[in-house]
C-alpha cells in the first residue's frame, strides 16, 4: 500500500519538474534577461545596499545695491529681463562648488575621501569596482554625491550632499557653505583692492606732486627773498605813487615861490628836496621794473611755481574725492552670502529607493526583452523560406 501511494507522488514530482523544465526552456531568454538580473538587483538592494542620507542647504547672494529706486527707463527694463547680479554671483559660487578646487578644499577641511572610502557597500563606496583611487575618479564620484544648482523659481541656490551617515552629510554640506562664503569674501576683497588700491596710488602721486610744488615755491621764495611778488609790487608802487604825489606838491610850491618871490632863500631847499624825492621814486621803480633783481623779473618764475602748486593742490583734492568715491563704490558692490536654509543633519535615509529601483529595473528589462522579441519575430517573419 505504501509503495502504491508513493508511486503517484513520485510521478507527480517528475511531472512538475518536467513542466518547469519545459517552461524554463520555452522562456529561457526571459529568465536570463529579466528574471535573473532582477533577482540580483533585489538581493543587492534588499541585503547589501547601504543607506544614503541627504543634507540640503539653500542660500542667496545679495548686495547692498539691490535696493535701487524704481526709474522707468529702457536701461532698467533691459536689466530686469536677465539674471540679477546676485544670481550671477550665485552661479559663480555654484560653479566653484562643482569644481575640483572645492574638492581639494574639502579634502583639506573635512577629509572627504575617507568619508566615502571607509563607509558604504562595495558598489556604493569609493572607489567602485571599476575605478581606482585617483583624484579624477574621486572627482567623478564627488560629482554624483554633491549637487549644486540654482532654483530659478525663487532665486535661491540649492546645495545637496549625499553621504552614508547623517554626520558626514551634514559636515560636508556645512563645509561647502563655509568655503562658498569664504570665496565670496575673497572675491569682494580682490575687487575692492583692485579699485581702491589704484585710487590710493593716485592719491600718493598727487600728494608727492603737491609736496614737490610747495617745496619748490618755498625754495624760490627763500633764494629770491620774495614772499608774494604781487603784493610786494603793489606795496612798492603805493609808496612810489605817494612820493610822486608829494613831489608834485613840492614842485607846485617851487613854481609858485619862483613866480612870486624869486629871491626867496627857500627855493634852493625845495629844489634839493624835489631832487632827492625823484631819486627815491626812481629807486622804488627800480625795485619793481627795470633791473634783473626787480620784482617784475622774478614774477614769471614765481607765477609758474604758484600755478603748479595750485594745480597740484586741486589734483590732490580730486584724487581724495576719487578715493572716497572708489571706497563707496566698492562698498556698494560688495556681495555677501545669506544662508536661507542651514545644512541639516538628516535623521532618516532618503536613498536608495529600494522597492522603486527593483520595480524600475524589472520594468526596463521587460521592455528590452519585448523589444528584442519583436525584432526577432519580425526578422523571422520576413526571412525567406527554404
Amino acid at each position: 500500500m505504501n509503495a502504491e501511494q508513493s508511486f503517484p507522488i513520485e510521478t507527480k514530482k517528475i511531472a512538475v519538474r518536467s513542466a518547469i523544465s519545459v517552461w524554463l526552456r520555452k522562456r529561457r531568454w526571459f529568465v536570463l534577461i529579466v528574471v535573473v538580473p532582477t533577482l540580483f538587483v533585489a538581493v543587492y538592494y534588499g541585503l547589501f545596499a547601504s543607506d544614503i542620507y541627504v543634507s540640503e542647504a539653500r542660500f542667496v547672494i545679495k548686495s547692498p545695491d539691490e535696493k535701487r529706486p524704481q526709474i522707468s527707463s529702457l536701461a532698467n527694463l533691459v536689466q530686469t529681463t536677465g539674471l540679477s547680479s546676485g544670481q550671477e554671483q550665485a552661479k559663480e559660487i555654484l560653479e566653484f562648488v562643482r569644481s575640483r578646487d572645492a574638492l581639494r578644499d574639502l579634502q583639506k577641511e573635512a577629509g572627504i575621501r575617507e568619508k566615502y572610502a571607509e563607509k558604504g557597500d562595495f558598489l556604493s563606496r569609493f572607489p567602485g569596482p571599476f575605478n581606482n583611487k585617483s583624484f579624477e575618479d574621486l572627482y567623478k564620484y564627488y560629482s554624483k554625491m554633491v549637487d549644486a544648482h540654482l532654483d530659478t523659481e525663487n532665486g535661491t541656490a540649492v546645495l545637496t550632499v549625499k553621504a552614508f551617515t547623517p554626520e558626514d552629510a551634514f559636515v560636508i554640506n556645512r563645509t561647502l557653505l563655509d568655503l562658498s562664503e569664504a570665496l565670496v569674501n575673497k572675491l569682494n576683497e580682490r575687487a575692492q583692492n583692485k579699485v581702491v588700491s589704484e585710487a590710493e596710488r593716485q592719491v600718493l602721486l598727487a600728494v608727492e606732486r603737491a609736496r614737490r610744488a610747495r617745496v619748490a615755491l618755498a625754495t624760490y621764495r627763500n633764494t629770491q627773498e620774495l614772499i608774494d611778488p604781487e603784493q610786494q609790487a603793489v606795496g612798492v608802487l603805493e609808496i612810489s605813487n605817494s612820493m610822486v604825489a608829494r613831489r608834485a606838491t613840492l614842485q607846485a610850491q617851487l613854481d609858485e615861490m619862483q613866480r612870486v618871490a624869486p629871491a626867496n632863500p627857500s627855493i634852493s631847499a625845495l629844489r634839493n628836496q624835489i631832487a632827492a624825492m625823484s631819486v627815491q621814486i626812481a629807486a622804488q621803480d627800480t625795485r619793481v621794473v627795470g633791473s634783473q633783481g626787480g620784482i617784475a623779473s622774478k614774477m614769471g618764475g614765481y607765477e609758474d611755481l604758484f600755478v603748479e602748486q595750485e594745480f597740484a593742490t586741486e589734483n590732490l583734492t580730486a584724487a581724495n574725492a576719487a578715493l572716497a568715491q572708489a571706497r563707496n563704490e566698492a562698498q556698494r558692490q560688495q556681495f555677501y552670502l545669506v544662508r536661507i536654509v542651514e545644512a541639516n543633519k538628516p535623521d532618516t535615509p532618503l536613498l536608495p529607493r529600494r522597492l522603486l529601483n527593483i520595480i524600475v529595473c524589472a520594468a526596463v528589462l521587460t521592455c528590452l526583452y519585448f523589444i528584442g522579441w519583436m525584432l526577432v519575430v519580425g526578422i523571422l517573419e520576413h526571412a525567406p523560406e527554404d
